[in-house]
């Protein structure tokens, strides 16, 4: 019996969706869907749900549940992830609460950032721990990886000899989101995305062969003078020319320009959310005792497939028929020319019985490739401090995080470093 191990199986509504959309999928209704969480009341939710659901879809998978992670791998042929380390409370408190002493503020703080470097340094050990245990009980499995920060961890995996790609919807979401937010018809297109997770670009669309570009800038300019949630990524792509796929929240990030404690004001002008995914969590906290509820009680409870690449992936290497994604992949060979070889990056790649096989897309647009690059190497210096464990690396990563360094003093983001390796406490290894 062929398996698919779900490790964060408490994460009900993504593993609902995911699973769910497995359980529509004809050639994997002989599956095993194993469910792994550390939070094992979670788990019995998920367990419950997805049993109903396979009950209302008349679906023939088998769903069992463990408390044994390496039993719960075993004999795996996919593996899907999504985990968080150390969750809102305390660690996401402290990545916010603790650079806010030293005035640096955030929004999400998921992906770089000093609240990004800080979530990989805690979730690198987990991720090393699954790598260790799939070498042993799996080894050929396809490890599909959801879990932020998306392209370390994806690396770090990779770098483990694991068979990975990571998966982000913005990517696929993207173009439609733009036309629809610009009034404009988003049926018949077609569009090219590459870049690294996050800060992908919108590098063509168009619609019967039609450039849409000239016409989505231009409403765009007419927008800008109102209030709205995508005023980042709108001033981006004036500046540099491209849409950027992930969202205005997570790009008032990853950029200098719009967080800036000297200039209060651009956080109106761009209507920008700090604070924001702390916010979500507590109300997502809040919400989950209703939504528990409507979805874990609920007989009635059925499902409609999404636009999830998880079980498109799957279905396209069990059946050999081809299907297209947005994968985070090493770029091996120079997929992507002027971006570093042992960055991963997200380009289109064609999945079939033989794996995931990804595109060469040559070289970005110069501005482009310049602004992936600064991600780029505190990405790859928060993997070095990892694997080294020396906090030196930690410090390096930090002081060339574009909106920390355009922030902080190099005393200021060393000493940030050290209160944050502190407060952490042993949700991090040591550092020498």
């Amino acid at each position: 019996m062929s398996k698919i191990t779900f490790l964060g199986a408490g994460s009900t509504v993504f593993a609902k969706n995911l699973l769910g959309d497995c359980m529509t999928v004809d050639a994997l209704q002989s599956f095993e869907f194993a469910l792994y969480d550390v939070d094992h009341e979670r788990l019995r939710d998920s367990e419950l749900l997805l049993n109903t659901m396979k009950k209302n879809l008349q679906s023939n998978v088998t769903i069992i549940t463990y408390h044994d992670r390496k039993e719960a791998l075993r004999n795996a042929t996919y593996v899907i992830n999504a985990i968080q380390v150390g969750g809102y409370d305390p660690c996401t408190i402290t990545d916010f609460e603790m650079p806010k002493k030293y005035g640096l503020r955030q929004t999400i703080a998921d992906t770089i950032g000093i609240g990004g470097i800080f979530r990989n340094l805690r979730t690198i050990p987990v991720i090393q721990a699954f790598a260790k245990d799939m070498k042993e009980v799996c080894p050929d499995a396809w490890f599909l990886n959801y879990t932020n920060p998306m392209a370390v961890l994806t690396n770090v995996l990779l770098q483990e000899g694991i068979k990975t790609v990571g998966l982000c919807h913005s990517v696929q979401v993207c173009a439609s989101h733009l036309l629809e937010s610009l009034d404009m018809p988003f049926d018949n297109i077609q569009w090219k995305i590459a870049g690294i997770n996050h800060m992908a670009w919108l590098l063509e669309i168009t619609r019967n062969g039609k450039d849409l570009y000239p016409e989505i800038k231009q409403r765009a300019r007419q927008k800008q003078s109102e209030k709205h949630d995508d005023m980042v990524r709108f001033e981006l792509m004036q500046r540099f020319g491209y849409y950027v796929t992930e969202s205005s929240e997570h790009n008032a990030e990853y950029h200098p320009y719009f967080i800036k404690k000297n200039y209060p004001e651009l956080i109106e002008q761009y209507n920008i959310p700090l604070d924001e995914y702390p916010r979500r969590c507590v109300n997502q906290i809040e919400g989950w005792k209703q939504m528990r509820e409507d979805l874990v009680h609920n007989k009635h409870l059925h499902h409609e497939r999404t636009m999830e690449y998880g079980s498109y992936i799957i279905e396209a290497m069990e059946t050999n028929q081809p299907f297209k994604i947005g994968g985070n992949v090493l770029n091996t060979g120079g997929l992507i020319r002027n971006l570093p070889e042992k960055a991963v990056v997200e380009v289109p790649c064609l999945v079939d019985a033989s794996g995931v096989t990804p595109t060469h897309v040559g070289d970005l647009p110069e501005q482009l490739a310049a602004l992936n690059r600064t991600n780029i190497h505190t990405q790859l210096l928060t993997i070095e401090a990892a694997l080294t464990k020396k906090k030196e690396k930690i410090y390096q990563a930090a002081l060339l995080d574009p909106h920390t360094a355009a922030e902080l003093s190099i005393d200021d983001i060393v000493s940030l470093c050290d209160d944050l390796i502190e407060a952490h406490g042993s949700w991090l290894p040591a550092y020498t």
